[in-house]
């Protein structure tokens, strides 16, 4: 098989490093990829977001499987141009990733379907979404209602912040036309987890879960990110809460797109709130998460390549995958600025230094080869994950590894994978 992969992040180095396994691949492109991911795949030059560029290459090239990586190419209906072409993709149409691309559109689908959910209000006008803040109680959270790179939500802690945020994204317009409307929505306490499972409209097969650290700075501080590092698996999601999670968010979301007309095809990833042994959907991602993809391919045992080519077939069936036991934590190194601004350019040291660590491996994402070297490209620069016999042993290694790794104005979390070892006990670093 011939594999091309779309993106140039941490989730996509993942991809390719664990698709690059498998017997049935004999070649794999990426576009664009970074650093890191040239040493698995073709690195080729074009953008995510270039749909045009990406349909005339694979027009041409015709790989055997297409797996769109970010969330951006999936909302221009990359995938259904890609199948127009006749060519297998791992990735849900346009109209399918809406309920990562809209967030009104998500919400609504939850209320109309009994899938749970905070209770929300949309506004199109910053006027009556303050007006609206002036009723409430915080903390309360408020959303940009486009994609934002995953930083378009904020949690705020007083109605002051609440209305700083709502002028922020209406007004300032921080996240460009994502911010049209808000969604402006009731607080969830608990703790959260994220949920992946592939389906192809029909049938269900999920992955193991995962925790997503989103705040830039320890103890959960600081500005929502991208994403500042995750483990698998989290210990919140227990065999009682998955079911509860696949019989009323998992199966009854591919059943409501359904309904509506709508088969997805792809990986369905849904940020839960845990509290009282109930999930709650704080948001859905139509793609796989970043950083989460990270410890999860870490964590695969078997050969990833079937279930995804059978996803794209549109013939899932009971295909399964195999993880191995150990626990996994990724930790982000990020660029300085970061979320606002990059600094970028500034060469990393300790690479290969890092990865000869037994268990780890140094996933790529903000990266680019400049002058020989590695340089910072980005705002998340790498996420190195490691495995370990127990939840502590992995973020002891992960963070052996990324200590190894310096740059100027490097940003790294020191508490990746924190409440569950508070919860269990045990002690990391």
């Amino acid at each position: 098989m011939r594999v091309l992969i779309v993106g140039g992040g941490g989730r996509e180095h993942a991809l390719a490093w664990k698709i690059g396994q498998s017997p049935l691949v004999k070649k794999i492109w990426a576009a664009p990829g970074n650093a890191g991911i040239a040493d698995q795949a073709e690195c080729v030059p074009i953008a995510a977001e270039d749909v045009e560029g990406i349909v005339v290459f694979a027009r041409r090239e015709r790989p055997d499987l297409t797996i769109v990586g970010p969330e951006a190419p999936l909302i221009a209906g990359l995938a259904d141009r890609l199948a127009g072409e006749g060519l297998p993709v791992f990735g849900p149409s346009a109209r399918a990733a809406m309920i990562e691309g809209s967030k009104v559109f998500a919400k609504r689908l939850m209320k109309d379907h009994g899938i749970p959910t905070a209770a929300f209000e949309v506004f199109d006008d910053a006027g009556s979404a303050l007006a609206y803040l002036k009723t409430r109680e915080a903390p309360i959270v408020v959303k940009a209602e486009g994609i934002a790179a995953g930083k378009g939500v904020i949690v705020a802690e007083t109605l002051a912040e609440a209305e700083r945020a709502v002028r922020q994204i209406m007004i300032d317009r921080a996240f460009g036309e994502a911010g049209a409307r808000v969604v402006i929505e009731e607080f969830l306490d608990g703790e959260e987890a994220s949920f992946l499972a592939v389906t192809d409209g029909r049938s269900i097969l999920p992955l193991a879960s995962s925790q997503d650290h989103k705040r830039l700075l320890d103890g959960d501080r600081g500005p929502n990110t991208g994403g500042m590092g995750a483990y698998s698996p989290a210990p919140v999601v227990t065999p009682e809460i998955e079911k509860k999670i696949m019989d009323r968010v998992i199966r009854r979301t591919v059943e409501a797109l359904a309904s509506e007309g709508i088969a997805y095809r792809g990986v369905l990833y849904a940020g839960i709130m845990i509290s009282d042994g109930e999930p709650k959907v704080l948001e859905y991602n139509a793609r796989f998460g970043d950083p989460e993809t990270q410890p999860l391919a870490k964590r695969m045992a078997g050969d990833v390549v079937p279930v995804l080519s059978a996803v794209a077939a549109g013939e899932l069936g009971s295909a399964s995958f195999t993880w191995d036991p150990r626990p996994a934590v990724c930790v982000v190194m990020a660029a300085e600025g970061y979320p606002g601004t990059p600094v970028r350019g500034a060469p990393i040291e300790g690479l290969e230094e890092a990865a000869r660590i037994p268990d780890v491996v140094v996933f790529h994402a903000g990266t680019k080869r400049s002058g020989g070297r590695v340089v910072v490209a980005g705002g998340r620069v790498l996420g190195v994950t490691a495995t370990g016999a127990d939840l502590a042993a992995a973020q002891v290694r992960a963070y052996e590894a990324a200590g190894k790794i310096h740059w100027e104005g490097v940003q790294v979390r020191h508490d990746i994978a924190h409440r569950a070892l508070r919860a269990s006990g045990a002690r990391g670093i």
